[in-house]
């Protein structure tokens, strides 16, 4: 509901004192549910849950987030009340001339069900961490709209090479992007994030553009999106790479070095041209380091400058280096991924054998998400997601509410 959204708006332009609003409330009626510190969290990612509309990744990414956050505090079914109210009387507070009577009453249905939707989320997760705190400490211009940050986390972050954390800046508080870490866990725990701006994105632009050295980062808990070594056994690799969508495959060829087993990795890195391969320098390290069992492929698609053989878009030439057996990957933007879902089965690429990264814009990357949490409780978790995802405001009024 526009209404919701525009009082969450003028709410968040004071998101500090809001937080404290929201935090004092409840331990001033000793409701003592959260640490002051992640009362930001909390406030900002449950109002967005609420009143936001499409976004169905950065919707999924901030239900990750209240599911672990629920778990790890304990919250109950009857704190919804407590929240809820705390989560009305600061918005009536902040909200000043865009506040009416009757948006207590939606505020106080959506936050109800946002909570037991993460209430759901929480028991299928399981047990993990929750929300750290990073300091940005390198944001480096690699090419035209793509920056590299390096970030050292408060505490170690826990990840798999190929899963995606939930990151968000302060500057847009509750809005959460998925990320993937472009390398192995780190034995000084920084992790580095390939980010490129989207022209009609909100978050991106702002990573990019905007957000320096110093400054924080709020950073969730890791999820499988496809991209795990696990369902490939022991297969030769063929991974396909469409611009940032690299780095979550640099991680996993780092992980094949890690513990070498025979394998060949061919990494098949997309761009439109040879100044767009922005991680250049890094992947001649990694020729240089592993050559005896890893190619490393450019696919330049609107270059005629370089040679014939790097000419081409990057699921034709993954195809040309495919041999049956192979595990296929591909990571890259959600146009990519459509493609290669319709395209690579009809080039007889076997589903089996195919791994594309989750968008989360159609209901089979959902599914495909799914699967690779707790195998016991997924289908529980496939609920909530559908609940969650399609888009639609949580404000509603009571009649509603399940």
């Amino acid at each position: 509901m526009a209404e919701l959204g525009k009082s969450l708006m003028v709410t968040l332009a004071a998101p500090d004192r809001a937080a404290d609003h929201f935090w004092s409330f409840m331990e001033d009626r000793s409701v003592r549910l959260i640490p002051h510190q992640l009362a930001p969290v909390l406030f900002s990612t449950l109002g967005r849950v609420v009143a936001g509309r499409g976004d169905p990744a950065g919707r999924r990414a901030a239900l990750a987030v209240l599911g672990r956050m629920y778990r790890r505090f304990e919250l109950q079914p009857y704190h919804g009340t407590a929240v809820a109210a705390a989560f009305v009387d600061t918005v009536r507070r902040f909200a000043g001339e865009d506040w009416d009577s009757e948006l207590a009453g939606q505020w106080e249905v959506g936050c109800r069900r946002a909570l037991r939707l993460a209430e759901r989320a929480a028991g299928a997760l399981g047990d993990g961490p929750h929300v750290t705190f990073g300091e940005v400490e390198a944001s480096v211009v690699a090419s035209d709209g793509v920056a590299v940050l390096t970030v050292r986390p408060m505490r170690r972050l826990r990840y798999l090479p190929g899963q995606a954390i939930p990151v968000c800046t302060p500057r847009l508080p509750g809005l959460w992007r998925w990320y993937s870490p472009a390398s192995v866990p780190r034995p000084d725990g920084r992790v580095e994030f390939h980010v490129r701006a989207i022209s009609q994105g909100v978050v991106s632009p702002v990573l990019v553009e905007r957000v320096a050295p110093g400054e924080a980062l709020w950073l969730g808990p890791a999820s499988d999106v496809g991209m795990s070594l696990e369902a490939a056994g022991d297969a030769d690799l063929l991974l396909a790479a469409g611009g940032t969508g690299l780095a979550p495959l640099r991680a996993l060829v780092e992980q094949v070095a890690g513990s070498p087993n025979g394998r060949r990795v061919t990494l098949v890195v997309g761009a439109p041209t040879l100044t767009d391969l922005y991680d250049a320098v890094a992947l001649d390290k990694l020729q240089q380091a592993y050559g005896e069992w890893l190619t490393v492929v450019p696919a330049l698609s609107n270059d005629r400058d370089v040679e014939l053989a790097a000419q081409g878009d990057v699921l034709s030439m993954a195809l040309y280096h495919y041999r049956p057996g192979d595990a296929f990957y591909v990571c890259g933007s959600p146009r990519l991924i459509e493609a290669a879902r319709k395209r690579l089965p009809l080039a007889g690429v076997a589903a089996d054998s195919l791994h594309l990264a989750a968008t989360f814009h159609r209901a089979l990357d959902s599914a495909l998400w799914v699967s690779r949490q707790r195998s016991a409780p997924a289908a529980h978790l496939g609920i909530v997601l559908q609940a969650a995802g399609g888009g639609s405001s949580l404000g509603r009024t009571r009649s509603d509410v399940p």
